[in-house]
């Protein structure tokens, strides 16, 4: 019979893979010279085993051990605090998924940092789409379907979120203003009985696979590589998604030297164009990027533009 496939084990396979490249040297060694990845997310993510990949890949550019650190706690938000106090001196990178850097400035009043003038965007390095998805028991096969069904069923309006304050979270605000439904986003976890639900493919793709759920339409402008089969949300006449999509991108403490940052910018821009690591990552749908920090910065303050209105009228705060 065919191995099933998971999500976790490829994950724990891709750590145990870089380990070594990982580890710190004997305490009775001489201090090595140390870069740290800080992560706000635990270990055994996708945002994790990313963090390991690019570790590996940078450690002959940068010299010395590269550590990949998970600080956890605030919805990543002790992650971005950490490296922004941390010296600028090209040791400490923070690898950020867009809410602590676009969304959250919008939602909290204390946010503890400002990620304009915090942090210096070294490189966009990944995108990972997100997907609706729906039981397989639903009436439903198609996103045109669930619509004309969630307008005919009042009580089916709630829709599955993994994060709340998010560009999710935001998207669906606004798909629901376009289907003129009052859609309910509700806290769940991945394989819930919700009528449907929104998160990253990565995490969905093994009961997807499994037949367990249908896949109704993925965020962004273009198809999936990894699922072609599946339509954009705006293919299907839903608008709202177009740039919802989460992504995960390099930044380093301002007053970092620009050589420096030019130096880190090229060692992870050149990891994302590194055929096993486009390899490794394809197996948790992430599709690997490699823009400049120009073009991150001038994402960073397009998607905000993007959200503030829609978050301002939902009135959500973070804190």
């Amino acid at each position: 019979m065919k191995p099933r496939f998971s999500i976790r084990k490829v994950i724990y396979a891709l750590a145990a893979a870089t380990l070594p490249a990982l580890v710190s040297m004997p305490a009775s060694a001489q201090a090595p010279d140390i870069t740290r990845i800080v992560v706000g997310f635990a270990p055994g993510g996708v945002a994790d085993a990313l963090a390991r990949v690019m570790a590996d890949k940078i450690r002959t550019q940068v010299g010395g051990t590269v550590l990949v650190e998970n600080k956890t706690g605030a919805s990543a938000r002790l992650a971005v605090q950490a490296v922004k106090a941390a010296p600028p001196n090209g040791k400490t990178i923070l690898i950020s998924s867009p809410s602590p850097i676009s969304i959250f400035p919008l939602t909290y009043s204390k946010l503890g940092y400002d990620p304009d003038k915090d942090l210096i965007p070294v490189a966009h390095l990944a995108q990972v789409r997100l997907v609706a998805s729906s039981g397989v028991g639903q009436p439903y096969k198609t996103m045109a379907e669930y619509v004309a069904w969630v307008k005919k069923n009042p009580g089916g309006q709630g829709v599955g979120l993994v994060t709340m304050g998010s560009p999710t979270h935001f998207g669906l605000l606004a798909m629901a203003k376009s289907i003129g439904v009052p859609l309910t986003p509700v806290p769940y976890k991945v394989g819930g009985s919700l009528p449907l639900s929104i998160d990253a493919i990565g995490a969905q793709m093994e009961l997807y696979k499994a037949g367990k759920i249908r896949f109704l339409g993925v965020t962004g402008t273009e198809r999936s590589p990894f699922f072609p089969e599946v339509p954009t949300l705006k293919e299907v006449g839903i608008s709202g998604f177009e740039e919802a999509s989460s992504w995960f991108a390099a930044f380093v403490p301002a007053g970092t030297p620009a050589a420096t940052v030019s130096m880190l910018e090229k060692a992870l821009i050149d990891a994302t164009k590194n055929p096993e690591v486009r390899a490794k990552m394809a197996t948790l749908a992430m599709e690997m990027t490699g823009y400049s920090g120009d073009t991150l910065r001038k994402m960073i303050q397009s998607e905000r533009a993007h959200w503030k209105p829609i978050a301002e009228a939902s009135g959500f705060k973070g804190d």
